[in-house]
């Protein structure tokens, strides 16, 4: 199997997944003067419609390192001709032309398909909507892979606004082709995952169930994957009902097993409250060591889509 496009988790399988861990891990090991040429003379184009911090700064890193050039734009919705009514489809017949890879964040979900099906280079999603972010999962599940030494018999809890989180979506199409997976899903009775990845899992024999006592929760779970209520995605009486409802903080971290791990895509907002030593000294704390595996996986794709 060979991707041209990297849209949806779904398009990912073993083999391939395993390909990506290797390559990560090599250029992880890789002197910086031996990676640069890899992509000489490719251009990355990096179109981001909505904010973004680690996916657009790890791809730019990433393509820079292996001696690539990037063309980035930070705020496509407001700072493009989308301002002046121009159609995604018009917009990426044209940038395709100027470059020979497009990242693209979009505020619509399924924009980035629209895009692939246009584009006469490669596009790589890096977050539509609520839809999915699929670069997030394949760094989460090389993450979890590097910290626990496994991908099957795991128990995953997933807490925050499982509604709107596309991390937790792409992260469970993934997990849906391990053995032996059971993930616990913890969020505000209104924020809770959607019927078409519940859908998915049980046609996959993934076990899964919901719950809503944290607490009872974190004792038993391998990783603990946190994410934020996404305040840009509800009205405010929404959101003030459901910020604060799920943290974790000196009170309830010990209740966290040794050898599990906490994660979060970022940002963390009031949902993780720990100390700098904690988060600096405890190895339970995988989040910030998850954003840095981000940039070896984000090589590892690029190798793979535009390297001889």
């Amino acid at each position: 199997m060979k991707l041209e496009h990297f849209i949806e988790s779904q398009q990912l399988n073993d083999e391939l997944i395993l390909e990506f861990f290797k390559k990560a891990d090599e250029l992880r090991r890789t002197s910086a003067k031996e990676i640069y040429g890899l992509l000489e003379r490719k251009i990355l184009l990096s179109l981001f419609y909505e904010p973004s911090t680690r996916t657009r700064l790890s791809f730019e890193s990433a393509m820079i390192r292996m001696g690539g050039k990037v063309l980035t734009t930070e705020n496509a919705k407001e700072f493009s001709s989308a301002v002046k009514g121009e159609s995604l489809e018009d917009s990426i017949r044209v940038i395709s032309k100027y470059t020979d890879c497009i990242v693209i964040r979009h505020q619509n979900e399924g924009a980035a398909k629209i895009a692939a099906s246009i584009s006469s280079v490669p596009v790589i999603n890096a977050g539509d909507g609520g839809g999915q972010h699929p670069t997030q999962a394949l760094l989460d599940i090389y993450s979890i892979y590097k910290e626990i030494g496994r991908l099957d018999n795991l128990k995953i809890a997933m807490i925050g606004d499982l509604e709107h989180g596309r991390t937790v979506r792409s992260l469970s199409y993934i997990l849906g082709k391990y053995k032996s997976i059971e993930i616990i899903f913890v969020s505000p009775e209104d924020l809770r995952m959607k019927e078409d990845i519940k859908d998915y899992l049980g046609r996959h024999n993934v076990n899964f169930r919901e719950e809503s006592d944290l607490n009872k929760v974190l004792p038993e779970a391998d990783v603990v994957y946190m994410t934020r209520i996404q305040k840009e995605r509800m009205n405010l009486e929404r959101y003030n009902s459901a910020r604060g409802k799920y943290i974790i903080n000196s009170d309830n971290f010990w209740l966290i097993k040794p050898s599990a791990r906490l994660m979060h895509p970022l940002p963390h907002t009031d949902e993780i409250d720990l100390s700098l030593e904690t988060e600096q000294n405890d190895e339970r704390v995988a989040y910030f060591r998850q954003a840095e595996n981000g940039l070896y996986i984000r090589m590892a794709l690029l190798n793979y889509l535009l390297g001889d």
